[in-house]
């Protein structure tokens, strides 16, 4: 790495911030842990309203690139193709931008919502009502508004990345905006290291949701004690192995490991749905789709003004998913805008929002119902529940373990292949973000250094470790994690809208271009007709 990347200010600059959060985190975890109880109380109760219509906003956003007069035009040259075929594209989109979440929730989340439906909406806890409402609110969180919200940052970093050859930076797609100069100067750089933050802060908190059920899952198949020692050991050796993978580059070693850990996440539904109620499964997603189109604006600015019980729920679970992907934006947002060159807007767009978005559905339709079918048939108590899903973490494999065809005990087999699932999802997710830090460190650069890719890897275990002992290790970690996910999203809100604004003001430059060319070609045209026949 050579001076000058060691003396760029965002580099510096994020790396003072990120490491003394970290040092806070580690030597001071109480007061870290007790002004992450503040921020999550402030953020969530005075807020949440900017949250709920700012996802709103972006999905408008995506369908009007996707399906307006702008939707053919393609991210690089006019005769560029993309340069990985659609299944390693979704494989690497998937797992970057969704895969531990989903593994982490995909359980737990649903039969929770059966348990403790929302207040104020009349629903009776642990009722096919109940179940109605769970799944709906599944495919609320994890369908099309949070990729939606991702392909925002992807689409126009893509569209300035390869049709305009600009650097692979936040701040470039606010030139059009701001202007050249400030997004070279105080302000670009501002905005830069507030994407490095809350990638850093995203990254964290996924990873250390995925090494508290690892640690979970591994204690229900193995005995290894579920403490903070055994969590760090696991952060210590995965982080080895994405930060290898990161280094080896996406071509090669991130495209492997994506690729089979999509093979592994399929076949791990299609056995859930065999061994699970199929039926049920089926009736679910097709009515939670119904009742999340019926109701999806009434749900998506559902925030009530007066009844705190209800906004409570809101808080805890919509706000904190919205603020979670809104961090994700600009990490997943870079890597996808990186491994989409060729393709065309509308194709971006369907392909980052919609495929995926249809993809977690059916995840939480057949993963929700195993949980919540057990209790509808009777095979497990309400009491035997709540307990299952108070450890979340804990969630997917004590539902599994009730599993069994011809009484062999599938759901055993199921763990662990869960469990290695849960490991690719992990490395996939990491490595991603190694990868998109250094690349918005060095300046854009889409082939940064390997010492920062080692760097950042080693960043992120360190940060992860402060964030659990600031949790206690275990389900109490999920507090301080969830904090950092909103207190970094909440700026990025507003550089997002700002994205918005000059993107739209880019297409229409462009499409006053191409008119004007069109007009020229007419022009040429016309003249050569009158000069042949003169």
């Amino acid at each position: 790495m050579n001076k000058k990347e060691l003396s760029n200010p965002v580099f510096i600059i994020s790396l003072i911030i990120v490491g003394a959060m970290a040092i806070w985190s580690v030597a001071g975890n109480e007061s870290f842990a007790a002004v992450a109880n503040i921020c999550f109380g402030v953020l969530t109760s005075d807020f949440a309203w900017l949250y709920l219509i700012a996802m709103l906003v972006f999905f408008f956003f995506m369908a009007w690139c996707a399906f307006g007069k702008f939707g053919k035009i393609r991210l690089g040259a006019d005769d560029s193709r993309p340069e990985f075929k659609n299944f390693t594209w979704f494989g690497l989109l998937f797992g970057c931008g969704m895969g531990v979440g989903l593994v982490f929730w995909g359980v737990a989340e649903p039969l929770t919502h059966y348990l403790y439906p929302q207040a104020g909406t009349g629903i009776e806890a642990a009722t096919p009502g109940a179940a109605d409402f769970a799944l709906s609110s599944f495919f609320m969180h994890w369908g099309i508004l949070p990729w939606a919200n991702y392909a925002v940052v992807g689409l126009a970093l893509a569209y300035f990345m390869y049709r305009k050859n600009k650097k692979g930076l936040i701040s470039v797609m606010l030139v059009p905006l701001i202007g050249e100069d400030r997004a070279n100067g105080w302000l670009g750089k501002l905005i830069d290291i507030i994407a490095v933050f809350a990638t850093v802060a995203a990254v964290v908190t996924s990873l250390g949701l995925g090494v508290i059920q690892i640690n979970t899952g591994m204690n229900y198949m193995l005995g290894v004690p579920n403490t903070l020692t055994v969590q760090i050991l696991i952060i210590a050796i995965i982080t080895v192995i994405y930060t290898a993978s990161a280094v080896s580059g996406i071509e090669k070693g991130m495209k492997i490991i994506s690729d089979t850990n999509l093979y592994i996440a399929i076949g791990l539904m299609i056995a859930c749905f065999l061994i699970g109620p199929m039926v049920a499964d089926l009736n679910g997603l097709t009515q939670g789709i119904g009742n999340y189109i019926r109701d999806f604006f009434s749900v998506s600015l559902g925030i009530s003004g007066y009844d705190a019980d209800a906004n409570s729920w809101v808080g805890s679970w919509r706000v904190f998913y919205w603020a979670w992907f809104i961090a994700w934006a600009p990490f997943v947002g870079v890597f996808v805008a990186k491994i989409s060159k060729g393709r065309t807007i509308r194709e971006f767009v369907l392909g980052v929002a919609l495929v995926p978005a249809i993809a977690s559905c059916v995840w939480g339709a057949i993963m929700g119902n195993l949980g919540i079918n057990l209790v509808e048939i009777g095979r497990m108590t309400i009491e035997a529940a709540q307990q299952a899903v108070a450890d979340p973490s804990a969630g997917l494999f004590v539902i599994l373990q009730q599993y069994s065809v011809f009484g062999i005990p599938v759901g055993q087999i199921l763990c662990f292949v869960a469990l290695v699932s849960l490991l690719f999802f992990f490395i996939t997710s990491a490595n991603s973000g190694v990868y998109v830090l250094s690349m918005l460190t060095s300046e854009g650069n889409l082939n940064p250094s390997n010492f920062k890719k080692i760097l950042w890897g080693i960043i992120i275990a360190v940060v992860c470790i402060g964030l659990l002992m600031a949790g206690g290790g275990g389900s109490g970690a999920l507090k301080p994690l969830q904090t950092i996910s909103l207190v970094a999203a909440f700026p990025f809100i507003l550089v997002m809208f700002a994205i918005c604004g000059s993107f739209k003001k880019t297409l229409a430059q462009e499409e006053t271009k191409t008119l004007e060319k069109e007009r020229i070609e007419e022009l040429k045209s016309l003249l050569q007709t009158e000069k042949v026949e003169a």
